[in-house]
């Protein structure tokens, strides 16, 4: 297999726009309906309009582990109005996190659909999880009405993890050493065309082995079924050290690309990997010079198609230094290059905009829930992008 580990710089004209944009709503406010703080967004839409808005719900304080639950809202009016909280995942005194939800529409054995909500669980900090003291799990639950009933937990650890055997857990008997481990923070993906129809794949990251100097001990991967959920397979592990927090779709030519956040930090960029054959291997993995990131999340999705390529849409923090600057790019040749520069949020004040989830809406319309004000809230808007 032939790899290529660059750093690339398309030269191209880039378009920012003034852009047509909603009143931000409000969805999840820090220290409203039993929660200190909310952090974490994913949204995706249902076949009939509705939204569904994740986030972790942080009890106690907005720190990254402790009594942290998945809860939801929906929307049934393109996002103006929402739900009350419903808690989707309580894992007791513990941490539930990254929720990385998805609609299946192509099981045959629900015709209406099928919603897959993948998270994570942790028994200890990710720092010492890094030391070897602790365990992260993989689970999914379904939801067949929509996301007002769930199914119960099923755990996949043991077909997405390779963690080593821990001593007082004999299920996990595995030679590797993973030790953290994380869906992306944001929607999951599946194919909805070609030869990987139907595939359900969730991008991910772990570390491995004794904790190393600027996080080299992270490396990006993911995770797919091609059975909705019956079995799961693992990725290739992605070349290139650092790899973390990652969100995956489609393109061209049965292509998937996937967008990585740099926790190493010395390229303040995202990192790319693309896969010729459904996200099993990767092919190219090169730095994405022309978005710029300060080391933190960001999310993509396919669009449309025009003219044989794809149309997808990226949004993050566009600055090298601080949480600001929210920015919603389109790229009308399969993310490669970036043709419009949309500013959704920039105040100049750090952490004033940070993880964040888009989706496709109809009118040419994309809806961006994004973490705000120092993490205060996550808020929901829509903008025009075409």
């Amino acid at each position: 297999m032939k790899r290529f580990c660059l750093s690339v710089i398309v030269l191209f004209i880039t378009t920012t726009i003034v852009i047509a944009q909603t009143t931000p709503v409000t969805v999840f406010e820090s220290g409203k309906e039993g929660h200190k703080s909310y952090r974490i967004p994913a949204i995706v839409a249902l076949k009939n309009g509705t939204l569904l808005a994740f986030a972790e719900g942080r009890v106690n304080n907005a720190g990254d582990f402790g009594d942290i639950n998945i809860v939801l809202k929906r929307s049934t009016d393109g996002g103006k109005t929402w739900t009350n909280l419903q808690t989707i995942v309580d894992y007791d005194q513990q941490q539930a996190g990254n929720p990385a939800p998805v609609v299946d529409p192509t099981d045959p054995l629900y015709p209406q659909g099928r919603v897959f909500l993948f998270y994570n669980t942790g028994n200890n900090h990710e720092g010492e999880v890094r030391k070897g003291k602790g365990l992260r799990e993989v689970w999914y639950k379904t939801s067949t009405d929509g996301g007002i009933t769930w199914s119960e937990a099923v755990n996949i650890t043991t077909q997405t993890h390779r963690p080593k055997q821990p001593a007082t857990n004999a299920a996990y008997n595995f030679s590797e050493d993973w030790r953290s481990y994380a869906n992306t923070p944001g929607h999951a993906m599946q194919f909805t065309t070609g030869v990987y129809k139907g595939r359900i794949f969730v991008a991910a990251n772990h570390s491995s082995g004794e904790p190393l100097a600027h996080f080299e001990d992270y490396k990006a991967h993911g995770f797919y079924t091609d059975d909705h959920g019956k079995t799961f397979q693992l990725s290739e592990t992605v070349d290139r050290v650092g790899g973390n927090e990652a969100m995956a779709t489609q393109i061209s030519g049965d292509r998937l690309m996937m967008n990585i956040r740099n926790q190493k930090g010395d390229v303040r960029a995202r990192l790319i990997a693309i896969s010729h054959d459904g996200g099993a291997k990767w092919d190219s993995v090169y730095f994405d010079n022309n978005l710029p990131d300060p080391v933190c999340q960001g999310s993509i999705v396919t669009l449309g198609k025009k003219k044989g390529k794809y149309i997808v849409a990226f949004c993050n923090a566009a600055d090298t230094k601080s949480r600001d600057n929210l920015t919603l790019r389109i790229s009308y040749d399969d993310g490669f290059t970036w043709a419009k520069s949309m500013v959704i949020d920039a105040t100049g004040k750090r952490d004033n905009a940070a993880y964040s989830d888009i989706v496709p809406l109809p009118k040419k319309q994309i809806g961006i829930l994004y973490e705000k004000d120092n993490y205060a809230s996550i808020i929901f808007t829509v903008v025009k992008w075409n």
